[in-house]
């Protein structure tokens, strides 16, 4: 959930950077930053705090988590008493922590395009789309996973490809954020052409 919101503030950089460019050292200083990150982990842990008051939930069965994680969902299969307090906080906090933040994030980029679209100069606009590339990517990458868990119907059983899912959007998509945010970096570039040269002539 926190991810969600720091891409949403990221989008708003990218905006300010490209619509407002002239403003953008007097809106996103170093204090703005710090009060919209530390909001994005305030608002975050309040619906994980909320559980912490409700009654004691009571497992059934094997008690066995069928999954790589402690994924709440997966979790709450196992409990035999009532769970409907948890399910609401579910409902309400999934929607509002990645549905709004991915609509803001939509939003924000539909200004940007229209933004690059005013651009006259072919560089001009090669540099804005590179400006918010690597972002774009990220998102599509973490949203497309996430969503696809915690926005559809839950079932009673976990499947192999709810698992792969998991581990690919709480894994495999940090793993990867290094390495898109840094593809515009030249001496990233350079190191990249050297290894995929290296690896050419190695086959060859």
């Amino acid at each position: 959930m926190t991810e969600c919101l720091l891409l949403a503030v990221m989008a708003y950089d990218r905006f300010v950077a490209i619509c407002i460019p002239l403003h953008y050292t007097i809106i996103m200083n170093g204090k703005v930053c710090m009060k919209l990150a530390a909001a994005s982990w305030t608002i975050t842990l309040i619906p994980v705090l909320i559980p912490v008051g409700t009654p004691q939930k009571r497992l059934c069965g094997h008690n066995v988590i069928n999954h790589f994680t402690c994924e709440l969902q997966v979790l709450l299969k196992l409990v035999c008493s009532d769970t409907s307090d948890s399910e609401i906080i579910m409902r309400i906090s999934g929607p509002l922590l990645l549905v709004v933040p991915f609509v803001f994030i939509m939003a924000t980029y539909a200004h940007i395009g229209v933004a690059m679209l005013r651009i006259r100069s072919a560089q001009g606009r090669i540099k804005a789309f590179s400006t918010c590339s690597s972002h774009l990517a990220v998102v599509g990458i973490f949203y497309g996973t996430a969503m696809s868990i915690y926005l559809r119907p839950q079932t009673k059983s976990v499947s192999d490809q709810d698992k792969l899912i998991s581990v690919f959007y709480g894994s495999v998509t940090p793993l990867l954020n290094p390495l898109i945010y840094s593809l515009r970096n030249k001496d990233v570039h350079g190191a990249l052409k050297r290894t995929f040269a290296k690896a050419k002539s190695v086959y060859i």
